[in-house]
């Protein structure tokens, strides 16, 4: 289809490499993000293959890759260091033709912001709202009104759009678990992994190496919704404090003030469909999952790959979202569904025996069905973003 606007709802990963996929398309695109700063900047992200092919197909792929560390050594352990599995993720990287990789979401934040060109990106103010009808929709932000070909929700797990679409819809829901992360403030002396998690009862500590030696950490704990602690980091550095190296030495590396404490909530209700009339949800808005597979930012990367590719190869809007919704929405819930599985089986397991059983079936599990396992989620080719003539 011939050139039009689009509207992009949310300044996140998923949002911004929409923006970025459209304008490969031959779109005109806005991003309007509400808040200046993102909440999760200070955290780390990996990326499996998927989601390094997905960036690849955006045109940033290198960019990403040369600021982050590739992750070819760690696995999963238990409290005491004892090995469960180890991860070859050279193995990996030869299997997908692509590598796993972590990297601070503040600079793939950066490098996706910077391959739009100046003034896409509107940051700062009240929260966007779907105005008109999703035939003919626009957006409502900052006291104005923008008119647009497309809107893309883009907006996060509590998106306002989806609502006003599915208003019949649950929601999100809380899964159980809560989250404290944070990058270290130096290089951590003798961090061997690139990645690892460590598995307890209904815990679980885990951490991403950076190219500069620091780390990003997480512990995901079994809790209450909304529960909060006065001194976060004190708390973590109680709750793990007999847990193996490097734990304790990556805590010890930790600012108080750079914890930061978010529950981890979901989608558990599929949605109907990821679009309605020109308005098409992406990421976290149409299919929030658990992180107990590293899945969901690669996800939004897919959803943003197909979203651009199949508007470039329809004559209407209508026809392309109809298209996308057909491709990423069972792609997608499959991989939420293994994911809440994943939390299920490994972090969110607390009774003794079953964690017991869990770990030897574990460590009698051949390493090729251990990799066959990754490859059924990052095995994805992106398709092909081709801008139609003019």
């Amino acid at each position: 289809m011939s050139s039009s606007s689009a509207v992009v709802v949310g300044g996140g990963i998923g949002g911004l490499a929409a923006a970025i996929g459209l304008r490969l398309a031959g779109w005109d695109v806005t991003v309007v993000e509400r808040t200046a700063v993102l909440d999760d900047a200070g955290a780390g992200i990996s990326l499996a293959a998927n989601g390094m092919r997905a960036l690849a197909a955006l045109g940033v792929g290198e960019r990403v890759g040369a600021a982050a560390r590739r992750q070819y050594t760690g696995g999963t352990r238990t409290p005491d260091g004892r090995r469960l599995a180890a991860m070859d993720g050279r193995a990996l990287e030869r299997e997908l033709g692509a590598p796993i990789v972590g990297i601070p979401r503040a600079d793939l934040h950066r490098i996706l912001r910077e391959a739009l060109p100046a003034g896409a990106l509107v940051a700062g103010g009240a929260p966007a709202e779907l105005d008109g009808t999703p035939g003919r929709p626009r957006v409502r932000f900052g006291g104005t009104t923008l008119d647009a070909d497309l809107v893309v929700a883009a907006d996060g797990i509590h998106s306002r759009i989806r609502r006003r679409l599915f208003p019949a819809h649950p929601g999100p829901v809380y899964s159980g678990s809560t989250v404290l992360r944070a990058i270290t403030a130096h290089p951590v002396e003798g961090l061997a992994a690139d990645f690892e998690l460590t598995w307890g009862r209904g815990a679980e500590f885990g951490h991403i190496a950076f190219p500069d030696g620091r780390a990003e950490w997480h512990a995901v704990l079994n809790a209450p919704a909304g529960v909060r602690y006065r001194d976060p980091l004190a708390e973590v550095r109680r709750r793990f404090a007999r847990w193996h190296e490097p734990v304790p030495s990556l805590l010890a590396a930790t600012r108080p003030e750079a914890v930061l404490h978010h529950d981890i909530n979901e989608l558990v209700t599929p949605l109907p469909s990821y679009a309605a009339g020109r308005v098409a949800l992406l990421g976290d808005a149409a299919h929030a999952m658990t992180p107990h597979l590293g899945q969901g930012a690669c996800q939004a990367l897919e959803d943003a790959v197909t979203l651009a590719a199949t508007l470039a190869g329809s004559r209407t809007v209508e026809g392309g979202l109809v298209q996308y919704d057909a491709v990423r929405r069972p792609r997608s819930q499959a991989v939420a569904r293994d994911a809440r599985r994943a939390g299920r089986m490994g972090q969110q397991l607390a009774n003794p025996l079953a964690v017991g059983l869990r770990n030897a079936a574990i460590r009698l599990t051949p390493p090729g069905a251990m990799v066959r396992t990754v490859l059924r989620h990052a095995d994805w080719t992106p398709p092909r973003i081709v801008e139609p003539a003019a």
